[in-house]
């Protein structure tokens, strides 16, 4: 019996597939292969801060007293009563009528990189990435429960509520997908609110000290400076309750100033910012990668922001199942999508599950918007820039 030669795949073929990464987990996939859990051990006493300045020489006294019966919103479950403690803090001395003004944060402009073969060929792998953690104190919580119906508003602007006659540019595609959320466990309390003199935006923990959101975002200075920038995770109805972190340095590769966003710029409207203390280590932070060809048209990346439509930006929302395209060849350095954008959501992460890992990883973050799509910024230059802010300032 003469035996058939066993076929072999091209070579082109295999190749191919050794160069393809592995692909992001869909809902359904997630659902199966990361499971929540609550936290592994009891969190350390933590000191929450929050900073403000003032002018004189005042003199502070404090008081606690317990909150009375309230609604409480606590980590993937419906709000429940509690009693909280009220903290009043009393500032006498001050000198009124005299504005203090935080001084402006110093950062690097970081010359853009000359794209070489070697980088190419690990964008189409979706190299480089970094790690996200999950510390044991913190419960997991793969998708963030609903408000409970006490804790719902209505839309500050409802983008469908016109006539046929109206023609109004949104960024709002139908259906709405988009849900605010109060949860606090892993990952979602690693995203929060970026405010800065300019107004606020979305930002997300990307190191144990490093807050990633659009350069877009900052209040400009000349040559190396910019305006402050404060960032509250899981900031909701103005509590914060893993307290507020100040950023001190930036890396950045393009200073950009919006509103208009041109093409160059949507490459790289982006900034790492160090922030004045290891507020990671409480909230941990997610991974980050860079994006890979090979998805376009997968739905499954997820978005979270603070849009100025839900809430008046007091509450982040969470949108899943959005599909990317990633623009500029194997860089990626631009991504367009037909997620639901509003401002304020601007800086505002895409992220996605692997299988095996019990983090997110980012790829993007919101730059741009108009009537026919939406643009994220990302490629393995944002990894780079990431990279680069935690090794000098670990």
């Amino acid at each position: 019996m003469v035996r058939k030669p066993r076929s072999r795949r091209p070579a082109a073929t295999r190749s191919r597939k050794a160069e393809t990464p592995a692909a992001p987990l869909t809902e359904a996939q997630l659902k199966r292969k990361v499971k929540a859990r609550p936290a592994l051990k009891k969190p350390k006493a933590v000191t929450l801060r929050f900073d403000r300045m003032l002018a004189g020489a005042p003199k502070v006294r404090h008081k606690t007293t317990k909150r009375p019966k309230s609604l409480i919103a606590r980590p993937h479950a419906k709000a429940k009563s509690g009693s909280g403690l009220d903290l009043q803090i009393e500032v006498a001395g001050a000198e009124l009528g005299t504005r203090v003004f935080r001084p402006d944060i110093s950062g690097t402009r970081v010359p853009l990189p000359r794209m070489t073969a070697k980088m190419r060929r690990d964008a189409r792998m979706g190299l480089p990435d970094l790690d996200g953690h999950l510390p044991d104190h913190l419960p997991l919580q793969p998708v963030p429960p609903q408000l409970d119906r006490a804790l719902r508003v209505r839309p500050f602007v409802n983008a469908f509520s016109r006539s046929k006659t109206q023609r109004r540019a949104t960024t709002v595609f139908w259906p709405e997908d988009r849900y605010t959320f109060s949860d606090t466990a892993f990952p979602w309390c690693t995203v929060g609110r970026v405010d800065t003199a300019g107004g606020w935006a979305s930002g997300v923990l990307i190191g144990p000290r490093h807050m990633l959101t659009c350069s877009h975002a900052m209040v400009w200075g000349s040559g190396n400076s910019a305006g402050w920038v404060r960032f509250r995770p899981s900031f909701f109805d103005g509590n914060a309750p893993f307290g507020e972190a100040w950023a001190t340095r930036w890396y950045a590769f393009r200073k950009v100033f919006g509103p208009n966003i041109d093409a160059t710029e949507a490459r790289e409207d982006y900034v790492v910012l160090v922030l004045d203390r290891r507020i990671g280590d409480t909230c941990g932070w997610m991974g980050s990668r860079t994006y890979s060809e090979s998805w376009d048209g997968g739905t499954f990346w997820r978005h979270i922001g603070y849009p100025g439509d839900m809430a008046g930006g007091q509450r982040p929302s969470y949108e899943r199942d959005i599909a990317l395209d990633g623009r500029n060849n194997s860089t990626h350095r631009q991504v367009w999508h037909r997620g639901d954008i509003w401002p304020g959501q601007s800086g505002g992460p895409f992220f996605a599950w692997w299988s095996g890992e019990n983090w997110p990883r980012v790829v993007c973050v919101q730059s741009w918007e108009n009537n026919q799509r939406n643009g994220a910024s990302g490629g393995s230059r944002l990894v780079d820039l990431i990279i680069r802010a935690r090794n000098d300032f670990p």
